[in-house]
């Protein structure tokens, strides 16, 4: 359910949970528990161990509401009471309380690395470094700006127009592929999965998406004053006059909005095949005639790139229109803004509050900024993760728990076998082919078995900033070279201690990393009622994702190929139309419904997931005896498992947020909007018709 910075339209990346989940630690670009028990150590300092929580805590539930009229308030009202929203985060949730804990975990790890540097591998020592370089204030506030001179002066060095194409690679490189007027990376190619082609791509906007430049309504507008305003106070950080300032953040977002006007949608970024334009560099140059891609692409090291992805055409016409339109000290003014915006977060206390004020208070609704010790962690986390994931593994996840979730995996999968074998909708040809699919599906459980080579990174203890610009040039330069190479189906998209899961539609494989097999996700010294309303739920959504209204139009080898025949793609349609209709009614805040055709793909996997371990856990319990636990029957306790890892509360702010470009939908409806359609639930709790949690025409796909 998280859609991460692996490619620009990585498509068929389907996460568990995104933002709502993975709350916020101050920095901007932000990523994604381990068995055992121990107790917090101060909050001054590192925990030496994970706290343990159970999987089912009947201290979170409120019982005084009937659960059939309100399964989610029954099931996460006292965990809602009791877990107030901290003030360095715009919401939190059972998911983001375990991220924390991680956290803090890896921040005892990098705390050790990074004050005892004796006898440590080179591994080890450059996470001890890393950490240690961006821990140290003093430094940062030492160098202020200064870090983004060279950069800044390559931009004023701009001559003419037609340099443009090398110092926007080179910007790219350094700062990341998504900024500066377009994104370009690598991505499997749609039409054969198993080579890896480039990919130009929509981007270049400093908001998080199109539609907060085009949305009309009053809080649209005084959000694109606010980010004006913002957009001026770090052009003064930079040394412009006030006046000055304020006409660059004039020019910039007149820009960033006729940019936004050109690109696709969310909804529309949904369908691959409005993603997919497979053409050769020339067509390219056709579209942007003022853009010298082969210039471009010798800079980025693919000089003798013939042919690409490009996925928004009409985009790359509106960005040849503002090369021949702007004026030569306005594009140099644009690109200063996309300079300062994604270094901001790496620079001395005034950039990063300011940074902060808008993207965390202003859209966010976050008050407080996280301790530092927080971001560095994460940035570890982001820019050397798979090194740090191996530490994370080796102290918190074993062997007998990955062969548990194997096991968990292989019962889910015979639950989806079962279904398509019996579906009364599919016809033999389609049940063939999605059988074949299933069948060919990989899990890939904990950590990856070849982890990353960082080595030719260099990491200095008193380098914070070139340490992040060095670490940026690395991975945008590794994701480069997989340009006209194989597939790497061994890759992943998370790290190991990431709090999440994804099925990925060109690899066509399922991923769960370590940090998302632990209590309370998934609890050892649970029964398995719980623990397969969970974790098994998280199982059955990242395989339903295969099959999803995205994801069905994927073969067995991750290939963009319609393989159903027409009458079942009427009759999925129809079924899936049933759960749009029903998420369109609900509401985020205040008067902004879900948009549905948004979350359509996690709303299907939510329930489809849930069906698969239902039917799993019935298969798991054969023959044996369940018995009542804490007052609950095992019918009860599997959905108030499912129920329990969803309790979240979010500030109004964030809701908004999430509202325009989250796929899924609130904690509150991937649990309300689930149980109406499962009459097992209404069964279980005895629930009478009519009420609310009982629904006469329950929405079914699986």
């Amino acid at each position: 359910m998280c859609i991460l910075n692996v490619g620009l339209s990585k498509l068929g990346l389907s996460a568990l949970c995104l933002s709502a989940c993975l709350m916020g630690a101050g920095l901007r670009a932000q990523t994604p528990r381990a068995e055992g028990a121990g107790q917090s150590l101060p909050s001054t300092g590192p925990l030496a161990q994970l706290p343990y929580s159970p999987g089912l805590d009947v201290e979170s539930m409120d019982p005084s509401v009937d659960a059939c009229e309100d399964f989610y308030q029954y099931s996460c009202g006292g965990w809602i009471r009791k877990n107030p929203i901290p003030e360095d985060q715009p919401a939190w949730s059972v998911y983001a309380k375990l991220y924390e804990d991680n956290q803090r975990f890896l921040w005892g790890i990098l705390a050790d690395l990074a004050g005892h540097p004796d006898e440590r591998s080179p591994a080890q020592l450059q996470l001890g470094r890393y950490f240690s370089a961006c821990m140290d204030d003093a430094a940062l506030e030492a160098a202020g700006a200064k870090p983004l001179a060279p950069a800044l002066a390559a931009i004023d060095q701009l001559a003419n127009k037609a340099a443009l194409p090398a110092l926007i690679a080179q910007l790219q490189t350094d700062y990341g592929t998504n900024e500066f007027f377009f994104g370009f990376a690598s991505t499997p190619d749609f039409a054969d999965a198993a080579r890896v082609i480039a990919e130009a791509a929509g981007g270049g906007l400093g908001l998080p998406d199109r539609d907060y430049y085009l949305k009309n309504d009053p809080k649209s507008r005084e959000l694109r004053t606010a980010y004006r305003a913002h957009v001026a106070r770090l052009f003064g950080l930079l040394g412009v006059a006030p006046g000055e300032a304020g006409r660059a953040a004039e020019r910039v977002l007149a820009i960033e909005s006729r940019l936004a006007r050109a690109s696709l949608s969310s909804v529309e970024r949904r369908d691959p095949y409005k993603v997919y334009h497979k053409m050769g560099v020339r067509e390219l140059a056709a579209l942007t005639p003022r853009f010298d891609w082969s210039e471009y692409l010798k800079a980025r090291g693919l000089a003798g790139l013939t042919g690409l992805n490009v996925a928004q055409p009409r985009f790359y016409r509106a960005f040849n229109q503002e090369l021949l339109s702007e004026s030569l000290p306005d594009i140099r003014t644009y690109l200063r803004w996309h300079l300062v915006h994604a270094a901001a977060q790496y620079l001395s206390v005034a950039f990063v509050n300011e940074d902060f004020a808008f993207f965390g208070t202003t859209l966010n609704g976050t008050p407080t900024l996280a301790p530092r010790w927080k971001r560095c962690v994460q940035l570890t986390d982001r820019q050397l993760g798979e090194s740090l994931g191996e530490e994370f593994a080796r102290r918190a996840f074993t062997p007998e728990l990955r062969e548990r979730t194997q096991h968990m995996t292989v019962q889910i999968e015979h639950a989806m076998q079962l279904e398509l074998e019996h579906l009364d909708w599919m016809t033999p040809a389609t049940r063939t082919r999605a059988l074949e699919k299933l069948h060919a599906i990989v899990n890939k459980i904990g950590y990856p078995d070849r982890p990353r080579d960082y080595s030719s990174i260099e990491v200095s203890p008193a380098d914070f900033f070139g340490n992040v610009r060095r670490a940026t040039r690395f991975e945008s330069r590794r994701d480069i070279m997989k340009v006209g190479r194989p597939l790497d189906r061994q890759e992943w998209y998370m790290t190991a201690p990431s709090v999440n899961a994804y099925y990925d539609s060109s690899m066509n494989d399922i991923n769960f990393p370590a940090g998302i097999l632990e209590p309370p996700l998934y609890d050892p010294h649970m029964d398995d009622a719980p623990n397969y309303g969970n974790t098994g739920g998280t199982i059955g959504h990242e395989l339903t994702h295969g099959f999803d209204d995205e994801g069905r139009k994927f073969d067995a080898h991750g290939n963009l190929k319609d393989w159903w025949t027409r009458e079942d793609a009427r009759a999925f349609e129809k079924r899936a139309q049933c759960v749009v209709d029903q998420y369109a009614r609900y509401t985020v805040v205040d008067d902004v419904r879900i948009n549905s055709k948004l979350t359509e793909g996690e709303d299907i996997a939510d329930l489809g997931g849930l069906v698969l371990a239902w039917l799993a856990w019935h298969l798991e319990e054969a023959g044996k005896s369940a018995e009542a636990r804490d007052g609950l029957t095992p019918e009860q306790r599997f959905f108030v498992g499912y129920a329990q890892w969803a309790c979240e509360d979010a500030r109004p702010e964030f809701k908004r947020a999430q509202a325009i470009g989250d796929p899924h939908s609130p904690g509150r409806y991937r649990v309300n909007g689930l149980v109406v359609n499962m009459p097992e639930f209404a069964r279980a709790f005895s629930c009478r018709p009519h009420q609310a949690m009982v629904k006469a025409e329950p929405c079914r796909i699986w």
